[in-house]
């Protein structure tokens, strides 16, 4: 699976494009009122990126164990302070319901945190690489 996300801004302009193999959509994301620039940070997106991965990859894993989840919340955060730096103390926590025990629904949190593929990019500490 290839997964490619575009940006192209310009003045008052925001056009954002994702793809999975051959699934293309266009996401709604405000230019910044300035004018140039996303209204969205980077910070912000990398933040729903785990919590969004997280809440997916628990409707997967629970279906694989016939749980049916009726209701995820995710909170997921990340300190930022020097430009330039990576940022550090990245959380997130899950609430769940679903028709299970609180014991099987706190099984399948810890073993989602296990599997989900954008905090374990992240714990990998994936090489990323700027193509001239």
């Amino acid at each position: 699976m290839k997964i490619t996300a575009t940006l192209e801004n310009s003045l008052h302009h925001n056009n954002v494009i994702v793809r999975t193999n051959n699934t293309t959509q266009e996401l709604t994301i405000p230019g910044k009122t300035s004018g140039f620039g996303s209204s969205v940070n980077g910070g912000e997106f990398l933040c729903l990126a785990l919590a969004t991965c997280f809440c997916n990859d628990l409707y997967r894993e629970a279906k694989k164990r016939n749980i049916t989840i009726t209701k995820v919340s995710v909170e997921a955060s990340a300190e930022f302070s020097t430009e330039g730096e990576a940022g550090y103390n990245i959380q997130y926590k899950a609430n769940v319901e679903g028709d299970a025990s609180k014991e099987q629904i706190s099984e399948l949190i810890r073993h989602t945190d296990k599997v989900a593929e954008i905090q374990n990019t992240l714990r990998a500490g994936v090489k990323v690489t700027l193509q001239a």
